[in-house]
């Protein structure tokens, strides 16, 4: 087992080329961060014609957009009913209803640019691991069948088929929603941006924010951009103690864990339909199968500087637990990705100045909330109107104990992980 990203190593997406930033340049609009809201947000800003530069620290893509599940799901990672009490009815009914419709425009770019990311659009499935887990999808049902979503709760034969397992006792699917290889989706949001006019550079550390009269000037190693308007897209990869989005989030982490392909005379059985799942536990697990046949398994937690030895042993836990039928499985890789929760887990809108937008906590929804939020910042930018954003642009209050919070689910992670390999949890 080698530690590399899966989805780079196999996305039918060419890799992005681009040259760094060298010498000086100015743009109507800069985007700090070359993932899915980045990218994004500049095709969408090209797309209504204005001149938009794109600075990736590293390459495309080099973080979250690239190394997550691949999950196209719909809403925030509460129920909507709980949205709408931490957000108030009408914010938590505007990100409701725009969120309901993210998968729709992943989906929507995927076939207007050609996107080869293997997507899925067969739903996902929240699964529910014991009786309390059962009653929670029970209540998410409840609240998304009230909002006509296209939704089903199954329980015996039923679940049972779409899943392959007989260790869970129900499953929520929603219909709205699939899977994409997450690198390939973002490097062809590259692409796209790219082609309707996006100047996009790469390798680009933005060392310094400053104001130069009516604009903004970005310093690089290699050069400095003018902008009228800036957008901070950095979330959970932000590092720079000049990026404000870096108060507005606590980091977490999630590993993956991937088989070599398994035939179908082996596996066809499991997730025969391909949807993506994850389970209802605390530290919860996630579940699918990649276009050619790879059993993912993955949780919250660092995998990233553990023994590989002790990531194939939990790898091996799980998989025997929910599927014993493959016997023993030859896993071929496995990484890590950086997520930026907030405590409400909803995320954040702001403008650290004028002229600046920033985006923050995404809570494990990144490749739909980072499209959507990416088209509304193109329309608050160019016309003035954010209808398309998921909540009003305002201001936000740092996260407090942002390095505690993180050292402690990090070490709850942990022992949870072990728990699993030494069989005391089930």
């Amino acid at each position: 087992m080698e530690s590399t990203c899966l989805w780079t190593n196999t996305s039918p997406e060419p890799p992005f080329t681009a040259q760094p930033l060298s010498g000086d340049c100015s743009a109507d609009v800069a985007v700090i961060g070359g993932g899915i809201t980045g990218l994004s947000t500049a095709l969408h800003l090209a797309e209504l014609g204005a001149s938009v530069i794109v600075l990736e620290a590293g390459r495309i893509p080099s973080g979250g957009s690239g190394r997550n599940v691949g999950l196209v799901n719909a809403g925030m990672w509460i129920p909507p009913e709980d949205i709408a009490e931490v957000l108030g009815a009408q914010d938590g009914e505007r990100a409701n209803s725009i969120l309901d419709n993210g998968p729709a425009e992943v989906f929507a770019l995927i076939d207007r640019y050609g996107i080869d990311c293997r997507d899925t659009r067969s739903g996902t499935l929240h699964l529910g691991h014991n009786g309390k887990g059962e009653a929670e999808l029970a209540r998410r049902f409840e609240q998304l069948q009230r909002r006509g979503a296209p939704v089903e709760l199954l329980s015996g034969k039923a679940c049972r088929d779409v899943l392959g397992t007989r260790r869970i006792g129900s499953a929520l699917l929603d219909r709205r929603a699939g899977t994409v290889n997450p690198a390939a989706y973002t490097r062809g949001l590259a692409r796209a941006a790219a082609g309707a006019g996006a100047d996009i550079r790469i390798d680009t550390p933005v060392l310094g924010l400053s104001r130069a009269g009516d604009a903004w000037r970005l310093a690089t190693a290699q050069g400095q951009v003018s902008a009228a308007r800036v957008v901070l897209a950095t979330n959970a990869y932000t590092e720079d103690q000049w990026n404000e989005v870096r108060r507005h989030y606590f980091r977490g982490c999630f590993f993956q864990v991937a088989s070599r392909p398994l035939p179908d005379d082996r596996a066809g059985d499991i997730l025969p339909q391909r949807q993506g799942a994850w389970d209802t536990r605390t530290v919860l697990s996630s579940l699918r199968r990649d276009a050619d046949g790879r059993l993912i398994l993955g949780s919250l937690g660092r995998g990233d500087g553990k023994p590989l030895a002790y990531l194939r042993s939990w790898a091996n836990r799980i998989q025997r637990h929910y599927f014993p039928q493959l016997g023993q499985v030859d896993w071929e890789c496995t990484w890590t990705g950086t997520i930026a929760f907030t405590p409400d887990h909803t995320l954040r809108l702001f403008e650290p100045a004028p002229g600046i937008l920033a985006v923050s906590g995404y809570n494990g929804r990144g490749i739909t909330t980072g499209t959507v939020v990416g088209k509304g910042f193109a329309h608050y930018i160019v016309r003035g109107d954010d209808a398309l954003l998921p909540l009003p642009v305002r201001p936000a209050a740092p996260v407090r104990g942002r390095r505690l919070r993180s050292s402690a689910y990090e070490f709850g992670f942990t022992l949870y992980h072990a728990g699993q390999c030494l069989r005391i949890l089930h």
